[in-house]
């Protein structure tokens, strides 16, 4: 069983309680690329305080822009094979919706 169908069978909970199941696995990709991109704050933050050329922090700012994308495109991933698929099974097609206002969100 791979790692989408594993979590979906865990079953994203009703909307009421909005939780998502994320394996063990996945969790840990998530944290761990989210801990980078943290860093990678701190840095320009750092690089800032120094006075580094603007051109260099800009660069800097769109590889964490770059990574913040992968992250996002991860969790839809997960979240349309098990929670929308799930809630659409169950009747509620409202959840298209959902998934069409979050997915503009995130190509601004």
């Amino acid at each position: 069983m791979d790692e989408i169908t594993e979590e979906k069978s865990q079953h994203c909970s009703d909307s009421q309680e909005r939780k998502s199941h994320h394996s063990a696995n996945t969790k840990k990709q998530l944290i761990t690329r989210l801990n980078r991109i943290e860093g990678q704050v701190r840095g320009v933050k750092g690089l800032i305080e120094k006075d580094t050329y603007c051109d260099d922090v800009l660069n800097q700012i769109s590889s964490i822009q770059s990574a913040l994308n992968g992250v996002g495109k991860m969790l839809l991933e997960h979240h349309m094979k098990s929670c929308v698929i799930d809630r659409l099974h169950e009747g509620d097609h409202a959840v298209i919706d959902e998934l069409l206002l979050t997915v503009n969100k995130l190509m601004k």
